[in-house]
């Protein structure tokens, strides 16, 4: 099993969420993320609710800076 944390500020500061399993609601902490660490696995991430908007892949590592410019070109749309 994966598990994904969403941090509130940039470099891993502030409040953070950790999830290891589907969720249909992340938009209340997405909305407000500024880092993002994956430990362990990969995660599809999705813009709303539901498994709707955008999706974003997100393999085993450290994002800093979410959402940086260079994320927001790597968002898809299926």
């Amino acid at each position: 099993m994966g598990k994904i944390i969403f941090y509130e500020d940039k470099n891993f500061q502030g409040r953070s969420y950790e999830c290891s399993n589907d969720c249909t609601d992340l938009h209340s902490y997405f909305s407000r993320c500024n880092s993002i660490r994956v430990e362990s696995g990969c995660f599809m991430i999705y813009e709303r609710p539901n498994f709707m908007g955008h999706q974003y892949f997100m393999r085993k590592g450290e994002y800093s800076d979410y959402p940086s410019d260079d994320y927001r070109m790597m968002w898809t749309t299926f």
